[in-house]
């Protein structure tokens, strides 16, 4: 795996992406994912932006996509949960059950074959189409190299 690629592709992508006022994302995570290894090994977190996870705090999370039970239970990130709201071949997006925002709080969770990718953004359909679109410009290139 060509690491210093996803280094790359990941610093341009977060800066005009992620982060400050007008970008579609409020944090990015990229997280190291192989579901065929035993879930009692850790996946670790190979990129984040904005948010300030810990490989254990992503147990839950792995552990719900390796069920593969996605519309019927919840997940949690952070000290957010989310429920899934639409399922697709290769992306799912979600809604935060107990958000504090007036507008809500979403997340768009890509599958490469290396890697997990959960966009974070605030707001709602029109927020959720430009988090959508800026996940997928990142997931295409790391699809492209087979990643």
């Amino acid at each position: 795996m060509d690491s210093a690629f996803v280094d790359r592709a990941w610093d341009k992508w977060v800066t005009s992406n992620v982060g400050s006022s007008g970008n579609p994302l409020k944090a990015a995570i990229l997280i190291n994912y192989d579901p065929t290894v035993p879930s009692r090994l850790l996946s670790t977190i190979a990129e984040q932006e904005g948010a300030d996870l810990y490989p254990v705090e992503l147990k839950q999370f792995i552990d719900f996509m390796r069920r593969g039970n996605l519309p019927t239970e919840t997940f949690v990130l952070g000290s957010n949960q989310y429920i899934v709201t639409s399922i697709h071949e290769n992306w799912f997006a979600a809604r935060c059950l107990n958000t504090t925002q007036p507008a809500g709080e979403g997340a768009i969770v890509m599958q490469t074959s290396a890697y997990v990718l959960v966009a974070l953004y605030d707001g709602s359909i029109g927020s959720a189409s430009q988090a959508m679109a800026a996940a997928d410009l990142f997931a295409s290139q790391l699809s492209r190299k087979n990643f």
